[in-house]
């Protein structure tokens, strides 16, 4: 995607439309892929490196204690609490169908999975860690010492954590959402307001922004389009400047990774600051800023039923 891209859409950065009825092969949106093929033994460290602590320089935070599968993949929090008991800056996102985003992080500084876990473990606010010390503890544990082995011929390396990691989030897709079911071909499976829902979600034009098969996750766009979100909201800080913290490019002050709305009914507070505590809130500030426009109480409705066909399953249980 050009740079200027994201200047040419005015469209929604949450956008919140398909039709009422069957669900043509030419969709904007697409159901989950499969969970990919991964090395079993890669996956089980991961899972184990994903749930521990001693990835954080005092042994207080992991992976998990903010990306909580249970919660959503997120943890419900406006800022996650950082290994020394202090909120972070930015809004936590859901760890469910990450890897299919274009970039990680809210402003995109990390074009990779792996460029994610080595950014968050070394985090002055998050784990407050260095590599050399994951290294050196894990290599001094024998449980891990032989669980590397069997799954990497050169053992406990800072490459091969990461890899572990990033293996395992990918076998975190939330499939089999009412929705994906809907484009899969079970279009009795969706009310008719759902339906609906989903057909103002694309006349609105959300769906220009939130598409794919993460609906969402796979462009940039400013955080308000048609009005000025942070002049609004007040008390400025430095994460609301967003990409422009990686380019230093003006046209990139106050733009973001658009976010997925894949489960996005049980992943409140929404933005990158947290700031609309539910998902009605989160429409309105979406249709003021974004959209410039004011929808009808019905279409507001119809709109929030369709985004919670979104939520799929982990583990066999909805999310």
């Amino acid at each position: 995607m050009s740079p200027s891209f994201h200047r040419l859409l005015l469209v929604p950065l949450f956008g919140l439309c398909l039709s009422a009825g069957a669900a043509p092969l030419d969709e904007p949106l697409k159901p989950l892929p499969a969970v990919p093929q991964q090395n079993p033994l890669r996956v089980e460290l991961g899972r184990q490196l994903f749930n521990e602590s001693r990835l954080s320089v005092n042994g207080s935070l992991a992976c998990s204690s903010c990306h909580q599968l249970a919660n959503g993949g997120a943890d419900n929090k406006t800022f996650s609490i950082g290994f020394a008991g202090l909120p972070v800056g930015i809004n936590t996102p859901s760890v469910f169908n990450a890897s299919l985003n274009f970039r990680q992080f809210w402003n995109g500084r990390a074009d990779t999975l792996e460029t994610q876990i080595h950014e968050v473990v070394q985090s002055p606010s998050e784990m407050g860690s260095n590599w050399e010390h994951v290294v050196q503890t894990l290599s001094a544990d024998p449980a891990y010492r032989t669980s590397f082995a069997n799954a990497y011929p050169d053992g406990v390396t800072l490459n091969n954590v990461q890899n572990a990691l990033a293996t395992y989030e990918r076998t975190l897709l939330s499939s089999n959402s009412r929705f994906d079911q809907y484009l899969l071909g079970d279009t009795a499976i969706l009310s008719r307001e759902e339906k609906y829902g989903y057909q103002r979600f694309k006349e609105y034009g959300c769906i220009a922004c939130h598409q794919g098969v993460n609906i969402g996750g796979n462009m940039f766009q400013k955080f308000g389009v048609m009005g000025d979100y942070f002049q609004v909201r007040g008390q400025p800080v430095e994460s609301d400047l967003g990409r422009y913290l990686v380019t230093r490019d003006e046209e990139d002050r106050n733009v973001f990774k658009v976010p997925s709305l894949r489960n996005v009914a049980v992943t409140a507070p929404y933005f990158h600051d947290g700031s609309a505590e539910t998902l009605e809130e989160a429409v309105d500030v979406m249709f003021k800023f974004q959209l410039g426009r004011i929808p009808s109480t019905a279409d507001k409705t119809l709109i929030i039923k369709f985004l919670k066909t979104l939520t799929g399953e982990w583990g066999g249980k909805t999310l």
